[in-house]
């Protein structure tokens, strides 16, 4: 039960998470797996995004960050795979958070990165 004593930034990610209709179980594995994408600090900021898209000012309201900090954020998570950043018709960008399952974990790791082992993720048995 070592995901229980987790810090709290992976529990309330792992709860916003699972607002989704298709949610994730917060199980050992979700945790490993959200430990080694993300800070526990990038986690706690990404609960407290909001479910539907939204827009850097959504963000740094509820970050209580400058927008010009918020950008610079959102763009690092984006640039991770771990949020999605679309243009709109009206030519804004526009952010959210892809479901878990089919998305959330797809985007972030299929993407060629030098910041964290790829082949661990291939290698490592997460029923360890």
């Amino acid at each position: 039960m070592g995901h229980l004593t987790v810090r709290s930034g992976y529990k309330t990610l792992v709860e916003r998470i699972n607002r989704f209709p298709q949610g994730a179980a917060p199980t050992p594995t979700l945790f490993k797996i959200l430990q080694l994408l993300m800070t526990e600090k990038e986690a706690e900021y990404v609960s407290l995004l909001p479910i539907k898209p939204f827009k850097i000012a959504t963000a740094a309201n509820a970050w209580r960050m400058s927008i010009t900090e918020t950008q610079s954020l959102i763009e690092t998570l984006a640039s991770r795979g771990i949020l999605l950043d679309v243009e709109n018709l009206n030519g804004e960008m526009e952010y959210s958070l892809p479901p878990p399952m089919a998305g959330f974990f797809e985007f972030s790791l299929m993407r060629i990165r030098n910041d964290i082992d790829q082949k661990y993720f291939l290698n490592y048995s997460f029923n360890t």
